[in-house]
């Protein structure tokens, strides 16, 4: 786990290791959530790269007979 230091103008810098093991690169967008007094930096990836994701997965859903 890396330490980071707030600037006074309240930006950080993401450690290099941290950087590569995740995969953000710069310009790329990144979402926030803060949950308690933590907060994380979650990737936010392009649509066009989940195409394909969820392929071979099981489509098929039991219904109710008076569901169909």
């Amino acid at each position: 786990m890396g330490k980071v230091t707030v600037s006074p103008k309240f930006q950080v810098v993401i450690p290099k290791e941290i950087r590569e093991q995740i995969g953000v690169k710069a310009g790329m967008k990144l979402e926030i959530i803060t949950l308690g007094n933590r907060m994380e930096l979650i990737p936010i990836e392009p649509i066009k790269k989940l195409k394909g994701s969820l392929s071979g997965m099981d489509r098929k859903i039991d219904r109710e007979e008076d569901r169909i």
